[in-house]
């Protein structure tokens, strides 16, 4: 469906929906704390310390497990946490905010503490994420992204985004570098036909215009994008992409299978291409949200860890890192390989 004029952004604008913050300005700065002079190969684990692991899982969690008397699968863990994070993202917070705080009364008049304890908890979650997502912009964070994304040597890029979710990366790398052509990759169904299936159509991604040379603004409509469904391990690409991107994916595997998830990085790359990864930042910040958060969304293995610790796991699994840092709530590398 076409963005219809009244609804596109111009230039040099910020501002609210009822679902996202929006941001086209193209004046600095563009928050991204550069650690790219770090000597990688000097550092070590004992001087870093590991990851700091999140353990507080979902209670739906546990009582799926209670239910079927088995650990829960990966992939269903996956399923449950999709549809619970892109429910953040449809809601209206304000709406949400009016109607649980009507909740709160009813449950109160009746004396029901313990409904009245889930309102208040359900209340102060909207609250957290409206703060999050829409006031500070920490989940998308498109200028943290740019900056983090510009200067690639690279012309109409072929992109493969593994675990894509939404794939809002990609579409922000297209902006950036435009003509090219994007494969989103999830083993999650509901990721290709509500995650990215039912993003904004109006959100605007702000990039470079070829012809003029200057900037302008992207919408979804405007890239060249397919969208598979299949499991990392399963895809038969050779060595064709400019690209190959994750954004919070490495954090979601134990040190054993750190080599894995880092050679589904280097199988698919062009001689020269690039290999982007980002994982949520360790940080006060980071941890307080998933205490708050967790038991809404946090149904698997997952570790917060700085910027120096995601780039010493790539440069021992043979990734020479070009840039390396970290935005709001997340660290970032751009790396070819070694």
């Amino acid at each position: 469906m076409e963005v219809s004029t009244a609804s596109r952004i111009p230039l040099e604008q910020t501002g609210t929906t009822q679902h996202y913050r929006y941001d086209t300005r193209t004046t600095p700065p563009d928050v991204f704390e550069d650690l790219s002079a770090t000597e990688w190969n000097r550092l070590t684990w004992s001087d870093l310390g590991r990851p700091y692991l999140v353990d507080n899982y979902s209670s739906e969690r546990e009582k799926w497990e209670n239910r079927h008397g088995e650990d829960m699968p990966v992939e269903v863990q996956w399923e449950h946490f999709n549809r619970r994070f892109h429910s953040l993202f449809m809601e209206d917070p304000d709406e949400a905010t009016v109607r649980a705080r009507q909740d709160l009364m009813e449950h109160l008049k009746e004396a029901d503490l313990h409904g009245a304890v889930e309102v208040v908890r359900d209340l102060m979650q909207t609250k957290i994420w409206n703060y999050v997502h829409r006031v500070q912009d920490a989940v998308w964070d498109p200028r943290g992204k740019r900056a983090l994304f510009e200067g690639l040597d690279v012309e109409k890029p072929n992109i493969l985004f593994l675990g894509a979710a939404d794939g809002y990366e990609a579409m922000q790398l297209l902006a950036m570098y435009p003509g090219g052509h994007a494969v989103l990759v999830d083993y999650d169904e509901f990721c290709k036909t509500d995650r990215f299936g039912n993003f904004p159509e109006a959100y605007p991604f702000l990039g470079h215009n070829p012809a003029t040379g200057s900037h302008t603004v992207y919408h979804r409509e405007d890239f060249d994008i397919d969208f598979v469904v299949s499991d990392i391990r399963d895809l038969d690409y050779g060595k064709e992409f400019d690209i190959v991107i994750s954004v919070g994916l490495i954090e979601h595997f134990p040190d054993e299978y750190k080599p894995l998830v880092f050679d589904f990085h280097r199988r698919f790359l062009k001689p020269g291409g690039y290999a982007i990864m980002t994982t949520p930042r360790r940080q006060l910040r980071s941890k307080l949200f998933y205490v708050a958060m967790g038991n809404l969304m946090n149904y698997g293995y997952r570790e917060l860890m700085d910027a120096r610790q995601l780039g010493l796991y790539a440069y021992e699994n043979g990734f020479d890192i070009k840039r390396a840092g970290y935005i709001k709530a997340h660290n970032g590398l751009v790396t070819q390989k070694r």
